[in-house]
């Protein structure tokens, strides 16, 4: 046979376009080299594993795409796309080779360049590694799972590899699987065989592979006889890698032999030969091996194999080729694998190889672009023949000859030869090379010295001569398709082929005829002759333009498409008897396959709704088959489908074969009626079933949908009867589930649903419909979206892909995120719920008091969309920020003529007034704690601490304290230092991303106190673990005092729990204590050493350090060195804390010797002597001892008004939640006369705190629990006040009292913090107004307090304990914004102002208490953890300071410690459509305690979620957003972060999705909108009428509302709003078709309430296809001339029989009205019931088995008639009946057809009955 000559397309002569982009750039650099090298390569390459796309329904998308392009010159790569620059490397050193490589199980594609010292690595994303090499690398080479070495023999001397090697890339796809990695940058990376020493052989290895960035290149193995040796194969140099399968080929020049190879990984540890390789791994530490094993050796080679590379054979079969080039031949060694135990064995079949000459050659994919075999593509070969034919080879089977087109030599050749033929002429052009083969393109080399880009033709632009081509390439077997294939290259009419420009329809016509010549017997002469028509008649009917007009018009209602002419089927029908005597059986075989193939197409074809031109097309070429094969069934299916071919194609005299063809409509009819098991396989297409088909996928996807909807079981990734599915992850337990999964498996989007009939997608809507409420918690994003369920999808992407995609950028406003997959879902923007400041009504801020205009009070970012939710039109925040304002002058109250006394007083309201302005800080920081992000670019600002005043009686005139009389300074070092750590505070955690350059940018020349803040604040959110040790120590030489002190506290926040011995040397430093006897004493401060004591115990916190404790219990007792006495309770207290720090929480199960430690801590509280003092005193060192000894104690005394404090907070923290009874008998309130006068007040409130910290459990918050705190003692004591009682006794009754119940109250705040626990508020508030009405009546109290407890306390200890209760409360209702204690707070403050008592102290609590109470803007609150406990109780430790630089007793800085506290436990809901926060209702349901059961309540969303402890689920409710629930594991951790991964809410935002015909709660707060929904067809009604009648005067009825405004209001999908502006249109409502407008408006209605925009559609189109029908029966024209949409009427006619027999189940019913769809089939069964035409043609088609002649309209009401009551073939009836015929008694034969034929229609049995009767009475 014959070979066809075809031309190449040529796409424009080639130049390396890296040469024109040199040339661009202008001047070369000065190192240029002459010599440079390139290589193309496919785009798909560089794509990420899980960017892989759909297969392209038409392969000619694939070859559109441009080549890449590497262009290497010395040390530069420029890599370009096409035309363009797309990026630029350039190196320290020359290239040696470069290729792209993909390393494990990657994402991203590296371009790794090998230089002459180091490999460097370039990621797709931009990233850098480089790998310093450290011996001589010649080569490297792209693996499926690394980078393979190639090692140079001689370590000694490095060879430079020639510039030749460069072309190391590889030039296929590849699949692709979803991972990141981000490798580090210059990283040095030690190899495992560095330690051997130089020129020691015995221990290199030849070949290495590098699987990761980030580790060691490994050795490699070589297999021998089972046993495992070390890769030494220095002399097989590697000249070819797959980067698909692990195969490497090498040649070795001394053999003169080259091999093939194959990479095998081996998880377990190898059996080793060689005794020398237990000195280079470690027994026990063998990570993952590679082995190489040779399959293949191939002698004779003089020189190694020019090009190596896979192929496809004609039996689809993967080949390696060898291109020998001295010998002009190409060697092809086939490939085999094996499968077993999940692992792919390969091996050559070395006696199935062959060769053919070529001197050049390269593997293209022309002739089947969407087959795979395997991983692999199927790959053609392209050979350049000796002769310098270039020919196409299929495996061994030439194809074609492909020749340069004639305008490249025209002036060669005669001007009208088609072909410039390079063989002719031997001076003509030649081609002399081929190189550069990507896909379906190649450079073709000519003699000339020119280069062309040329195209080979790879697949037709027909969509549908494609899908047949490809059908046929997987249907047949490789025999039928190599014939097949070699027709359709032969030279004849395929002139598609050869033309780059030829339309689809001569494609598809030239497919036709190919298809019609192989069905010819050889003899058969060919149809085409030279004769001239004999007529003009004749040659008009024969012309192009007569058969393209026909094909695109339609007369009478049938399509005149004819691709065969009749006459021609016919002398094929007569020809037939010829076919059967040539090679009867291989043509058969060969014609029912390819029949078969076609007919799989033209069924998958029937569910799309958009390929009815080529289902018409094809079923004209499926009927000249049919009528071919004399297959009557076939060809009676294709004519009921298009009526109109019954008069071109008629029916055949002779039927061969009465098989039954395929029908899918049949089988998805019987699926839903009987169930999957019921319907027939038969009727399933074969190609459905064969794994691996892409041209009938969309045919397989539904029928595996259909079939796990009506309950088919699957077996591994196939269904029961052998079609093939993927399912995605997730759980599944109802059918309609995991057909849902199966959808989104394979990739069905709604995209994809909207293109099925819409009875077929029916079935599949419902799946989605009784999943959308409450479909499983584990499945992935697509399915969500699927459903239409946004919401869930947005928040499943953003707590389980924690990815660059959703970490929040500091220079943006907006967060935008949208799915990854290719389903239907829009952008969703989010405003940030930080950083989004809006201008909302009440929330002006205004300025009259500021002095400059300026509005930078560090508060001004916290009004932004969140908060104006959360706290609605009130104005809270206002308040609370004009509260916490310290940048303006402060109103001070005067006379309008002041005197020189008034300027006193002046001056004497200004110092009060500065007490309380510089506490304010302090509530500032907590109220906006984490609340902004900074760009990092940016300098850091900090607010302005103004102390002046300003005087309103005389217009605002300013006044400053008076320098002479304070010392402003020293008054504003230390809040200064306060007012930047409120600034630090304000920046939002950036999931650990803080630049050290940021701080050493803000640092500034001299230290100062804004910076040593700004260090703590950072410090306290954890970015200081960006500096080094470098940077620390340099703080520490400027020994500044506060820059020490927050440098010091920042650094252990940061590193808390570490134990960091870095940090910990840092902080001992500070500590004299520490320091060795012959260290040099140091003047440090009591300050520092007490920040330092405290930073040592955070760092050490929980760690129960046994050295740590001790020197820590010997500092509470330590006695001064007489000139710091004032600071020594504070350094003792600082102790005590740390101590408790390190032993958190542990009990006596620190470690063994912890009862002479609790003994000592009790000596120091004031209990009995020491028993166990030596042996304690024998755990410590000598040195430690004698320091102890000399600082600790004089003798056995101890000064406990010092130690007390410390030791009692020591206890509470290391017994905390422990119930010790043992500690808390010690450690017990007085009960006695001489207990209560020996131990001082504020102790006993310090012992109330710790016994109830220790016994957490039975906190109770109730006033009875309160008074059993109060010994007995004091109550009857209490009880005499104003009796004959002495004073003295009546003050210590009083005293106590007050301490204990303030100390009780503190308790219940901690117990309680953040809990917002209505108890525990009240009660606190009720003791709040009691202490404040003692200190001054203000209002009524209810409850039995004791009266008159000011006349024995002073005032100041009722305020403290007052402000201190205030603290508690503001603790229990952190975060809440709670109104009822804000009024309160907001009370204290202006009293306290306004009666001259601005304590700062008492300042400081009410400004902490603000804070508190709004923390983080009332996004954040406080734990009850632990360690937060801790922290709270440093913050709230019971002793206020008298004065802003007051730090004896406690230092200030360590109020801000309660950041280590809080959680952002705040939630708020984004609706998923518009983007925006919403209000939504919650169910919170927390776990049943010991104190109560499992308890639900409602939240309206923002709001703050209870502690992770207790919190169970989380549940959206409410009618008008679409259910969602949210499960925990209740478990005893803190708060997840920002940025953990199992983190289930994306940092604060829940996802919801408002219902159809719903509003959101913002625009209609009761409901009184949605309720209008429910009556919206009344409206619609009205407006129908309006719209009819224009005459109907006025405008304000309900009428005046229009449709698409009211269907705006309640939905904002797309299709329903265009819908409705439709119905809107006044020219729409001037039709005259009442009865359409009304049920339009009806579906409108159905799917606005139901929320089902998508049966909008369905609905349409099922309604006018049965006025058309009702139609054209009426007036015997039509537009329908086909019968396929019976087929769909009946599917849905079969889903609403499905629903109402139970096999298909909703609990919202169907999605459909049953009715409707009830009415439908009646109205359908009454149309062809009522016409006795259809009958009579009924009667005459059974009788004669012909189609109705005469009228246009017969065949088709005949097709409707047959396809709508499932009438079987003729042939297939009369078969049945001769059958049965004989063996009857009865006259009707009625109940027989029934049984024989049970889905036929009564009606219609009765029909072919009396047809029986009437031809057997005749």
């Amino acid at each position: 046979m014959s070979i066809g000559v075809r031309r190449l397309t040529v796409l424009g002569e080639f130049k390396p376009f890296g040469l024109i982009a040199e040339a661009l750039d202008g001047k070369p650099a000065d190192d240029f080299s002459d010599k440079y090298d390139y290589f193309l390569f496919d785009p798909e390459v560089t794509r990420q594993r899980d960017e892989a796309d759909e297969f392209n329904a038409s392969g000619a998308a694939l070859s559109d795409r441009c080549d890449h392009e590497l262009f290497i010159r010395g040390n530069r790569i420029i890599w370009t796309t096409g035309s363009r620059v797309f990026k630029r490397f350039t190196l320290p050193s020359p290239v040696v080779m470069a290729c792209w490589c993909r390393l494990s199980d990657m994402a991203e594609a590296f371009l790794c360049v090998l230089q002459t010292a180091s490999l460097t690595m370039y990621s797709t994303s931009g990233e850098v590694t480089s790998i310093p090499l450290l011996r001589t690398i010649t080569s490297i080479w792209a693996l499926p799972f690394g980078l393979l070495f190639m090692q140079q023999a001689d370590t000694g001397s490095a060879t430079h590899v020639p510039s030749s090697t460069l072309l190391g890339m590889r030039e296929t796809s590849r699949p692709r699987r979803d991972t990141g990695h981000s490798p580090q940058n210059n990283l040095n990376l030690l190899s495992e065989f560095d330690h051997t020493v130089k020129g020691e052989m015995s221990s290199v290895s030849s070949h290495l592979i590098l699987k990761d960035p980030l580790e060691e290149p490994q050795l490699t193995y070589i297999e021998e006889r089972g046993k495992y040796n070390m890769m030494k194969e220095f002399d097989e140099t590697t000249i070819w890698t797959s980067d698909q399968i692990p195969l490497m080929a090498s040649y070795n020049k001394g053999k003169m032999q080259h091999s093939l190879w194959v990479v095998e990984v081996n998880n377990s540890n190898l059996e080793v030969a060689n005794a020398n390789l237990s000195d280079i791994v470690p027994a026990g530490v063998l990570p993952t091996q590679f082995s190489f094993r040779r399959i293949w050796q191939g002698k004779g080679a003089q020189i190694a194999a020019c090009k190596v590379f896979l192929a496809t054979d004609n039996d689809a079969a993967p080949i390696i080729c060898f291109l020998h080039q001295e010998q002009r031949k190409l060697l092809s060694v086939r490939l085999q694998s094996v499968e077993i135990n999940n692992e792919i064995l390969f091996d050559i079949k070395p006696d199935m190889s062959w060769s053919i000459t070529a001197v050049a050659a390269a593997p293209v994919i022309v002739t089947r672009p969407r087959v795979k075999v395997g991983v692999l593509p199927y790959s053609d070969i392209i050979v350049l023949a000796p002769e310098n034919a270039l020919l196409l080879y299929s495996g061994k089977q030439c194809l074609c000859r492909y020749v340069l087109p004639s305008f490249l030599c025209k002036d060669r050749l005669s001007h009208g030869s088609e072909f410039c033929d390079t063989s002719s002429m031997s001076h003509d052009l030649k081609i002399i090379g081929v190189a550069d083969a990507i896909e379906g393109r190649i450079n073709v080399i000519l003699n000339n010295g020119q280069m062309y880009r040329c195209a080979l033709r790879r697949s037709p632009s027909s969509s549908l001569a494609n899908d047949c081509i490809t059908a046929m390439a997987e249907g047949l077997s490789s025999s039928f398709y190599d014939h097949f294939l070699s027709l359709l290259w032969k030279e004849g009419d395929s002139v598609y082929l050869s033309e780059a420009d030829s339309s689809v329809d001569s494609e598809w016509d030239s497919f036709c005829c190919t298809i019609m010549r192989m069905f010819r017997s050889s003899t058969c002469s060919k149809k085409h002759s030279n004769s001239t028509p004999q007529s003009s008649w004749e040659f008009l009917i024969n012309s192009t333009f007569h058969k393209n007009f026909s094909k695109h018009n339609f007369i009478n209602g049938v399509p005149s498409v004819a691709s065969v002419d009749v006459q021609e089927i016919d002398s094929f029908g007569s020809n037939l008897s010829g076919a059967k005597q040539l090679e009867r059986p291989f043509y058969s075989q060969l014609m029912m396959e390819s029949f078969d193939c076609l007919h799989a197409v033209y069924e998958s074809l029937k569910l799309d709704t958009l390929r009815k031109r080529d289902l018409e097309l094809l079923a004209v070429l499926l009927c000249s088959i049919a009528k071919f094969l004399g297959e009557e069934n076939y060809l009676d299916h294709y004519i009921r489908d298009f009526p109109g071919f019954s008069r071109n194609v008629g029916l055949l005299k002779t039927s061969i074969s009465c098989k039954t063809p395929p029908s899918l409509f049949r089988w998805l009819e019987n699926c839903l009626l009987h169930g999957c098991s019921s319907a027939s396989t038969n009727d399933l297409p074969p190609l459905i079933r064969k794994k691996g088909s892409s041209v009938v996928s969309w045919a397989r996807k539904i029928v595996s949908f259909y079939s796990f909807l009506c309950g088919a079981k699957q077996i591994g990734k196939e269904i029961s009867f052998g079609v093939y599915c993927n399912i995605a992850v997730g759980s599944h337990c109802t059918n309609e589930e995991i057909t849902v999964l199966a959808m989104v498996g394979e990739g069905f989007g709604l995209k994809q649903l909207d293109l099925l009939p819409s009875g077929v997608s029916l079935p599949l809507r419902h799946a989605l419909d009784k999943c959308r409420e409450s479909p499983p918690i584990d499945w992935p994003a697509a399915a969500y979206v699927l459903l239409g369920r946004e919401d869930l999808a947005l928040s499943c992407l953003g707590h389980s892909c924690k990815s660059k995609e959703f970490e929040t950028q500091t220079n943006v406003n907006l967060i935008s995120i949208s799915t990854p997959y290719m389903l239907h879902l829009h952008p969703v923007t989010i405003p940030s719920i930080v950083s989004d400041p809006i201008g909302l009504d009440g929330t002006k801020f205004e300025d009259t008091d500021s002095v400059d205009g300026s509005m930078t009070d560090g508060m001004e970012h916290i009004f932004n969309s969140s908060t104006q939710l959360r706290y609605g039109r009130d104005l809270r925040l206002n308040e609370v920020r004009r509260l916490l304002c310290s940048t303006r002058p402060v109103a001070i109250q005067t006379s309008v003529n002041p005197s020189a006394s008034d300027q006193d007083l002046q001056q004497a309201q200004l110092w009060h007034l500065a007490q309380r302005t510089t506490s304010l800080p302090f509530g500032r920081g907590a109220f906006t704690l984490a609340t902004i992000y900074t760009l990092l670019t940016e300098a850091f600002a900090v607010p302005k601490l103004v102390l002046a005043g300003r005087l309103p009686a005389q217009q605002n005139a300013t006044v400053n304290l008076d320098p002479n009389v304070r010392n402003i300074q020293e008054l504003k070092s230390w809040p200064e230092f306060h007012n930047a750590v409120a600034a630090g505070l304000r920046l939002a955690p950036l999931q650990g991303k803080m630049s050290r350059t940021w701080i050493i940018y803000n640092k500034p020349r001299e230290p100062s106190s804004i910076h040593a803040g700004l260090l703590l604040a950072l410090g306290l959110h954890g970015y200081l673990r960006v500096l080094n040790i470098t940077d620390i120590y340099q703080y520490f030489a400027q020994e500044h005092e506060s820059t020490t002190v927050g440098l010091m506290l920042g650094l252990a926040a940061s590193y808390r729990g570490t134990m960091d011995p870095k940090i910990s040397k840092s902080l001992f430093v500070h500590i004299p204590a520490r320091h060795p006897s012959s260290y040099p004493d140091l003047e440090l401060p009591t300050l520092l050493q007490s920040a330092a004591l405290m930073s040592v115990g955070l760092l050490h916190e929980g760690s129960a350090h046994p050295q740590t404790m001790q020197f820590l219990l010997g500092e509470i007792g330590r006695r001064s060195g007489g000139d710091n006495v004032l600071e020594r309770e504070g350094y003792a207290v600082s102790a005590g804390f740390s101590l408790g720090l390190v032993a958190l929480g542990r009990g006596y199960d620190a470690f063994g010797f912890m009862d002479a430690m609790v003994d000592r801590l009790f000596h120091y509280i004031g209990g009995k002597e020491v028993c166990n003092e030596v042996s304690l005193s024998s755990t410590l060192s000598a040195d430690e001892h004698n320091r102890a000894t000399s600082q600790m104690m004089d003798g056995n005394a101890a000064n406990v008004d010092v130690t007390a404090p410390g030791a009692i907070i020591a206890l509470a923290l290391m017994f905390l939640k422990t119930e010790s009874h043992t500690i808390i008998s010690k450690l017990s309130i007085p009960h006695t006369r001489f207990e209560l006068q020996y131990v001082r007040p504020d102790f006993i409130m310090l012992r109330v705190i710790a016994r109830n910290l220790i016994m957490w459990s039975r906190v109770h918050p109730s006033q009875d629990w309160i008074q059993s705190q109060i010994p007995d003692i004091v109550k009857s004591g209490l009880e005499c006040l104003g009796d004959d009682i002495d004073e003295m006794d009546a003050e210590v009754f009083v005293q106590a009292y007050v301490n204990i119940v303030a100390g009780a109250c503190i308790s219940l705040g901690l117990r309680f913090a953040g809990t917002k626990n209505g108890d525990a508020q009240e009660l606190l508030y009720n003791y709040a107004l009691y202490f404040l009405n003692e200190i001054k009546p203000v209002s009524a109290t209810s409850g039995s307090f004791p009266r008159g407890l000011s006349h024995y306390v002073d005032r100041s200890t009722l305020e403290m304990c007052l402000h201190l209760i205030v603290l508690s409360l503001s603790v229990v209702m952190a975060g809440s914004g709670h109104l009822q204690t804000f009024r309160l707070l907001r009370f204290l403050r202006s009293r306290n102002s306004a009666d001259g008592h601005a304590n700062y102290g008492i300042q400081m609590a009410v400004s902490l208490a603000i804070g508190f109470l709004f923390l983080g803007g009332g996004m954040r609150t406080f734990s009850t953890g632990n360690s937060s406990i801790a922290a709270l109780l440093i913050t709230l430790y019971p002793r206020l300071p008298t004065g802003p630089n007051d730090n004896r007793c406690h230092l200030q800085a360590f109020r801000h410690l309660y950041v280590l506290a809080t959680e952002a436990r705040w939630i708020q809901t984004v609706d998923v459509d518009s983007g925006l926060p919403v209000y939504a209702p919650l169910e919170v349901t927390i776990r049943e305690t010991e104190h109560y059961a499992e308890t639900s309540y409602c939240e309206v969303t923002p709001c703050l979620l209870p502690e992770r402890d207790v919190l169970k689920t989380i549940r959206v409710c409410g009618p008008r957003y679409w259910p969602q629930v949210i499960g925990f594991v209740p478990e005893d951790k803190p708060w997840w972060t920002s940025g953990d991964k199992n983190n289930p809410f994306n940092s604060g935002v829940l996802y919801i999705k408002r219902k159809v015909g719903a509003c959101s709660y913002v625009d209609d707060p009761i409901g009184c909108q949605s309720l209008l929904s429910r009556a919206m067809h009344k409206v619609l009604g009205l407006t129908n009428l309006k719209a009819c009648n224009p005459c109907t005067d006025g405008d304000s009825g309900p009428g005046s509302v229009t449709i698409d405004q009211l269907v705006g209001t309640f939905s904002s999908d797309p299709s329903l709003i265009a819908f409705a502006q439709l119905c809107s249109d006044p020219t729409w409502n001037s039709r005259s078709d009442v009865d359409f407008l009304e049920f339009c408006l009806q579906v409108l209605f159905e799917c606005v309430s139901k929320d089902r925009p998508a049966l909008l559609q369905v609905y349409l189109s099922l309604y006018t296809t049965i006025g058309l029908m009702a139609d054209q029966f009426a007036s015997g024209m039509g537009l329908l001339v086909d019968s396929l949409f019976v087929s769909n009427l009946k599917l849905a006619v079969a889903y609403n029989e499905a629903l109402l027999s139970g096999r298909l189940t909703n609990s919202r019913g169907g999605i459909v009205q049953s009715h409707f769809l009830g009415s439908l089939k009646k109205r359908v069964e009454d149309l062809l019931n009522s016409s006795e035409g259809i009958k009579v043609d009924f009667r005459n088609y059974m009788n004669s088995r012909t189609w109705p002649n005469g009228k246009s309209q017969g065949p088709i009401l005949l097709s409707w008639y047959l396809q709508w009551f499932g009438v079987p073939a003729p042939s297939v009836m009369n078969t049945a009946l001769e059958k049965i015929k004989p063996k009857l008694k009865t006259s009707s034969l009625v109940p027989i057809l029934r049984l024989l034929f049970p889905s036929i229609d009564i009606n219609v049995v009765r029909e072919i009955d009396k047809f029986l009767s009437s031809n057997d009475s005749k």
